[in-house]
């Protein structure tokens, strides 16, 4: 594959930044950190993803918008320009693993002609041992070419860019955007396909851990807090962002975190700001020029600004990332409209209906044409990753609540008192106190009954958090406006469900009540 090539295999660190800075892909920070810029692409292409129709597999992909399917005869194309387009090229080659359990860990090859992109590869996947790499043998391939564009009319694309599986060649494409993220999910994407077939469930969320062995799982789109409040001082990080859940327990699929940045603060986020350090990468923060101090306030590329750094730059990660069963299960919304509950108990059949609808809230300016907030609804907290029929991965979360116990709760780090730019946000204070109390037990203590249009259990009452507040409806001053409201966004809930064909009548008893 790599003949007529110049190919730096697995180089350390320091010898990776060396090679960047002297092909100006990047500069150093003040505080030694590799900064970035990744040009016209500062975040994922999602319409430009596709997945090769191969016998052996087709019939087992959700096709449809998220799983776009291309002909092999298409990939074929693409391939060859691909390899035309490395001959010559000096080129940079990392072997490592996905996923922290070696029962069911992957073993990974990824290949860039940028020497940050293969940094970024570095510090974000699994690092193997010297004796581990000695027999390393790649089951899945990542080609990252951004100097490579596709051609629509001759390749099936939709645009330049291509993002592109294929689970019988065992191999991942991607071109024309120089986003390095891209990398990172495509594997999570291979590992949503793969895992299930092992009896594993593959999750998006965070995860952490008490001294007794105690382990919560944080699920939420971004804006919900999954990282603040899966970073506790008095618990030990697995992950920040992609695990598995075997028979074993639950582990870390990655070897790093990819931390947002906008806004970032000592004082807010301490384990993120002193991450920041040699052998980071900075992606898309604009630096003072004359000090090179980033400035994590500007968002003029982008509010997607990220920095990539090894997981044993936190002070308490479990390395390796490997831990029990989960006791808890913490299902996190940014609910806008002000009605969900701050916390509420959740049935297995309700936490099956949630995880399946992935609510959020988009808010007014977040997009372009978005002047009032929307409900957004992502399958399983990561529609975009998800490869099989999204009834697969519920029923398997499903069988585990079942099988281990599981208590599971929907958390509304959102608005109260009124919907957005009427209410007010929920204090985090106050939403640290109700999820240490998830965890610890002690909401157990409480009575619970059943929300009138959500169906979820609301507690009567938790230590420390005024009782109104744990039912929404208590803090508006226009009930009549509040019941309107709830009743819009239980409606917002059943049309997006409506698309969930395949699901059982035990998930659908569990959706709001519209009357």
């Amino acid at each position: 594959m790599l003949t007529g090539c110049t190919v730096h295999y697995n180089l350390s660190v320091p010898n990776l930044v060396q090679a960047a800075l002297a092909r100006n892909e990047g500069m150093m920070t003040s505080a030694g950190a590799l900064s970035v810029a990744t040009g016209k692409f500062t975040g994922r292409s999602p319409k430009d993803k596709y997945v090769v129709k191969e016998t052996g597999h087709e019939q087992h992909i959700a096709w449809g918008y998220v799983n776009q399917a291309i002909t092999e005869d298409q990939f074929d194309k693409i391939y060859d320009k691909v390899l035309d387009y490395l001959k010559g090229r000096e080129l940079y080659v990392f072997d490592g693993f996905a996923g922290a359990d070696d029962t069911y860990r992957l073993p990974i090859r990824i290949i860039n002609e940028y020497a940050w992109h293969n940094l970024f590869a570095h510090q974000l996947f699994i690092r193997p041992s010297h004796e581990e790499l000695l027999s390393h043998q790649p089951e899945f391939t990542v080609i990252a070419v951004p100097g490579v564009q596709a051609e629509p009319s001759v390749h099936g694309t939709r645009s330049e860019t291509f993002v592109i599986v294929s689970f019988e060649r065992r191999l991942v494409l991607i071109g024309g955007t120089e986003y390095a993220g891209e990398m990172k999910k495509s594997i999570f994407t291979v590992l949503n396909y793969l895992l299930p077939f092992r009896g594993v469930l593959p999750m998006h969320c965070s995860a952490n851990v008490g001294g007794k062995g105690d382990v919560a799982l944080f699920f939420g789109l971004s804006g919900t807090g999954k990282t603040t409040l899966s970073a506790d001082s008095s618990r030990r990080l697995i992950g920040d962002d992609e695990h598995g859940w075997s028979d074993r327990g639950v582990f870390n699929f990655e070897g790093g975190c990819y931390a947002k940045c906008l806004d970032l603060a000592a004082e807010k986020e301490p384990q993120i700001w002193n991450a920041i350090q040699f052998g980071t990468v900075l992606e898309n923060v604009v630096l003072h020029p004359a000090t090179r101090l980033p400035d994590y306030t500007d968002k003029s590329l982008t509010e997607n600004t990220r920095a990539a750094y090894p997981l044993e730059m936190i002070p308490n990660a479990v390395i390796p990332g490997v831990a029990g069963h989960p006791q808890v299960v913490i299902f996190l919304t940014a609910d806008a409209f002000g009605v969900l509950p701050p916390i509420s108990k959740l049935t297995r059949e309700q936490a099956m209906y949630h995880f399946l609808s992935g609510y959020t809230s988009k808010l007014a300016g977040t997009e372009r044409g978005v002047t009032e907030p929307e409900a957004t609804f992502s399958t399983c907290f990561g529609a975009p990753f998800l490869p099989l029929q999204p009834a697969v991965y519920a029923e398997m979360l499903g069988t585990k609540i079942r099988e281990h116990d599981v208590r599971v709760y929907l958390v509304n780090t959102g608005w109260t008192g009124g919907p957005y730019g009427t209410g007010s946000r929920m204090s985090l204070r106050h939403t640290r106190t109700m999820v240490e109390a998830a965890i610890d037990g002690t909401i157990e203590t409480a009575a619970f009954s059943a929300d009138p249009i959500f169906g979820v259990l609301v507690p009567d009452h938790v230590k420390g958090i005024p009782d109104d507040l744990l039912r929404p409806r208590n803090t508006w001053a226009d009930k009549n406006a509040y019941d309107a409201k709830a009743l819009q966004l239980a409606a917002e809930f059943a049309k997006n469900f409506e698309r969930f064909t395949e699901v059982s009548d035990e998930i659908r008893s569990a959706a709001p009540k519209l009357g």
